[in-house]
């Protein structure tokens, strides 16, 4: 008797948690409705030559490598997703109490950048003014090339660019 009510007692807990409402879910909310999405030549409104494909060819490497989006040409997709380069700057940090040189700077990146269904012409995602840093050494002894600091700051808007594109909870 004391099994039986057991085992009536557990599938009873079992059929309430089988109750159909909404559970958490882990792991990528990206729009399952998306197939593809095109990403054109970043824009650049500033000096830096090299940030713009830097920013183009890591958005697709996250894309591909992240997503279940697969990367088409702009006719051939269900969205793109269009950026502009707007600023670049350097900070600066620290410097040195004997010399009065800068030691730290701070490589700054705004970002403009709308994702758009092709299908309907809206657009999914917009943001002006996306802006991310990367920190470097300038001085001696170690003197970093403002280039580490470019990667780091390319990747650091790659992602959370990639990471905005995910559906709404």
């Amino acid at each position: 008797m004391m099994l039986r009510l057991a085992v009536v007692a557990t599938l009873a807990g079992l059929f309430a948690a089988c109750d159909g409402a909404p559970k958490y879910e882990s792991g990528q909310r990206y729009d399952k409705g998306i197939r593809t999405v095109a990403v054109p030549v970043v824009k650049n409104a500033t000096f830096d030559r090299k940030i713009a494909p830097e920013l183009t060819d890591a958005l697709v490497k996250v894309i591909e490598s992240g997503t279940h989006f697969r990367v088409a040409s702009e006719g051939r997709s269900d969205t793109v997703l269009h950026a502009t380069i707007r600023t670049i700057d350097l900070q600066q940090l620290s410097k040195s109490r004997g010399t009065a040189l800068t030691e730290e700077m701070a490589l700054n990146v705004t970002v403009d950048y709308e994702w758009i269904d092709q299908r309907t012409g809206k657009p999914l995602v917009q943001r002006n003014g996306f802006r991310e840093s990367a920190v470097f050494v300038a001085s001696l002894p170690i003197q970093q090339p403002i280039d580490l600091a470019r990667f780091q700051v390319v990747e650091q808007l790659a992602t959370a660019i990639v990471d905005s594109m995910q559906a709404d909870w």
